[in-house]
């Protein structure tokens, strides 16, 4: 496609080796994918832990991403990464949600948005981090 990275997911997410990430309602077909290589191991946590370096939510509803952002803000490491990924809009998936409204409910927190991207066809991807002043 026309304007796309043709880097691997794994590597547009940012995924590596040794790194300790939580996945919350992933699709089924996100682990294809990714397409992880065998010399990126990365350990799955079971739950949301305190230290989390990586989190990838996929939400579908703004009230979730309120309820769920605040808590992973908390949870991850100051240099910490988490992707929300919401449905694209040409997916014609049932969502209130776009890149605007993660971001709107980001900022307040102290986190900010450095990188989007296309996941697959269905989803989008916003990555967040906590702002430097703020590490």
């Amino acid at each position: 496609m026309a304007g796309y990275s043709p880097a691997p997911l794994w590597k547009k997410l940012g995924y590596k080796d040794g790194v300790v990430a939580y996945l919350h309602d992933a699709p089924a077909s996100y682990m294809a994918a990714l397409a992880l290589p065998k010399e990126i191991a990365v350990r799955w946590a079971k739950r949301a832990e305190p230290g989390l370096a990586f989190v990838h939510a996929f939400v579908r509803e703004h009230a979730q991403l309120v309820s769920l952002l605040p808590a992973y803000r908390s949870l991850i490491a100051p240099d910490g990464t988490i992707w929300i990924s919401w449905p694209k809009q040409a997916a014609r998936v049932p969502t209130d949600i776009d890149e605007n409204r993660v971001r709107d409910a980001a900022l307040p927190l102290g986190l900010v948005d450095i990188k989007v991207c296309a996941v697959d066809a269905t989803w989008s991807g916003l990555k967040l981090v906590i702002r430097k002043e703020l590490r």
